[in-house]
């Protein structure tokens, strides 16, 4: 299978720079700040939906994560710029299931994120469907999203592999 490139990614976030206090004693970004910039990514495409700090002051209607699984694929070093590509692979009423490839402005992916993301009414808090007006986008971006080919890393599970025989 071809590597996935942005454009062929699904949702792509603003360009980021890495900020000089994420960067850790190995001279790289530290394992945080992956997190971090893939939170602002999917803040971004969920603006598209109408979540975001601005519904959650305005409504009850929120979203928590409820699980994720990042895996490093290539160190981002002190002054890079990159982007978070998110794309919907799958969503019911109160669930959103999320993959997301951090891009170094190089164009290479230096990491992954596969989520599942909760819808929340905070006047509990509790999990509740979402709102019928986010939901219906959130199925507009899904439609967009469903073309793209499934990621090969989505599901992947942690394990030791056994070793190569020299």
């Amino acid at each position: 299978m071809d590597e996935p490139t942005i454009e062929t990614s699904g949702f792509v976030s603003a360009p980021m720079e890495i900020e000089p206090q994420w960067i850790d004693h190995n001279g790289h970004l530290n394992l945080a700040y992956y997190h971090v910039l893939f939170d602002r990514g999917v803040d971004e495409l969920f603006e598209r939906f109408g979540i975001g700090p601005h519904r959650a002051a305005e409504s009850s209607a929120t979203t928590f994560a409820a699980e994720s699984h990042v895996v490093y694929r290539r160190e981002v070093k002190p002054g890079s710029i990159v982007r978070v590509a998110s794309q919907i692979i799958a969503f019911d009423e109160r669930r959103i299931h999320v993959f997301q490839r951090l891009f170094h402005a190089e164009g290479w992916c230096a990491a992954t994120l596969e989520g599942l993301i909760l819808s929340v009414d905070l006047s509990g808090p509790k999990v509740a469907p979402f709102p019928p007006d986010i939901a219906g986008r959130l199925a507009a971006v899904a439609a967009e999203h469903a073309h793209l080919p499934r990621p090969e890393d989505a599901g992947r599970a942690i394990a030791m592999r056994p070793k190569r025989a020299p």
